[in-house]
């Protein structure tokens, strides 16, 4: 079952509202944005902080943003074909934004 729900955040001053998928089965978990054709965001929610890995094979370029509670820890553009991505310090919350989505442009001149 897919569950679409508006997430938001604020970064840089802006708050923004940005429609998600959650993803909550282990298999949502493990293929993310792999071999996806459409735009849409995917939110990671996780019971424990860590600096779990992420990589982007098979995926489309996209945006990270790591999260510890409501506070923003990482951004990061990630490219295709990268393995062992993390982010500087634990988080639970991870989004991925492809770059074709509309809300990518927030991020895309501070990741570049």
């Amino acid at each position: 079952m897919v569950l679409m729900r508006t997430f938001s955040f604020k970064y840089k001053g802006k708050k923004i509202f940005i429609p998600v998928e959650e993803c909550r089965t282990i298999f949502q978990r493990g293929t993310g944005l792999m071999l996806r054709n459409d735009d849409k965001a995917l939110l990671f929610r996780f019971t424990r902080k860590g600096k779990s890995a992420i990589h982007s094979f098979f995926c489309k370029p996209f945006i990270a943003v790591w999260f510890n509670g409501d506070e923003i820890i990482d951004v990061k553009l990630i490219k295709r074909w990268q393995i062992f991505i993390k982010p500087r310090k634990k988080f639970d919350l991870l989004l991925e934004i492809p770059t074709t989505n509309y809300f990518s442009k927030n991020f895309i001149s501070t990741t570049s």
